[in-house]
């Protein structure tokens, strides 16, 4: 499969070949494809998501399955040794973290670290002000905290993420823009609209059909639309 040139950029500069890694937050196996292409020795995928981890297994794990596997885990509990991963990915993975789940999701990476692994963690920039597609972010944040008392996402800056890993023992190497503009498609639009509607459907009539009708117009009112910065933040552990 084709890898994203923002997975290719990311990785450029890493020691992947050969290495055991860890996609945290397998997404759609964006990266499990990126760190398979770049020569790992051993990929695991990890994700909550049955949905995103039949995917991965379909899309990237059934021609590679001795040197992948999709791993249906919670990344504050991770199936792996101590000790045992050289390489970690984050790719757009942070943005969908609570804040609440840092810090626990931060000690299991840096347990099943390796002397000498590399972390790279890729995410992006609050949106700035006046920035369209913010409005249908805050409509789906407003959804799921009705829906799940918890936001569905928060967008951390470059300079958090860094001092919560550095925090954690990892010596900060490099950071580097990936996307600017961030180009969010209309793909990407009727995506998060579609969360909107999901989360929308589990709450009573008054509050789901205001929310959907929003979600509607936004999707309309916005259609695509270039904006933000999409970053990537690499590490180095220090034991």
């Amino acid at each position: 499969m084709d890898v994203p040139r923002t997975v290719t950029t990311a990785l450029a500069d890493q020691p992947v070949e050969g290495r055991v890694c860890l996609e945290a937050g397998a997404g759609v196996g964006n990266t499990t494809a990126g760190l398979l292409a770049a020569g790992a020795a051993r990929v695991y995928a990890v994700t909550n998501d049955a949905d995103h981890a039949e995917l991965v297994r379909e899309r990237v794990v059934r021609g590679e399955s001795d040197r992948a596997a999709v791993l249906e885990a919670d990344l504050r509990a991770l199936p792996l040794a101590t000790g045992s991963v050289e390489l970690i990915t984050a790719h757009g993975l942070f943005n969908v973290v609570d804040p609440a789940a840092l810090d626990a999701i931060c000690a299991e990476l840096a347990r099943v670290a390796a002397p000498d692994c590399r972390l790279v963690v890729d995410d992006y920039e609050p949106l700035p002000e006046g920035a369209k597609i913010r409005d249908l972010f805050a409509l789906e944040n407003a959804a799921s905290e009705l829906a799940r008392s918890r936001a569905a996402l928060t967008f951390y800056p470059a300079t958090t993420l860094r001092r919560l890993f550095t925090g954690w023992g990892w010596e900060f190497e490099r950071e580097a823009t990936l996307l600017d503009p961030v180009p969010w498609t209309a793909s990407h639009v009727d995506a998060h609209a579609n969360v909107v509607r999901s989360l929308a459907s589990s709450l009573p009539a008054e509050l789901s059909t205001p929310l959907m009708a929003e979600a509607d117009r936004l999707v309309d009112a916005i259609g695509s639309e270039s904006v933000g910065e999409m970053y990537s933040l690499a590490f180095r552990s220090r034991e």
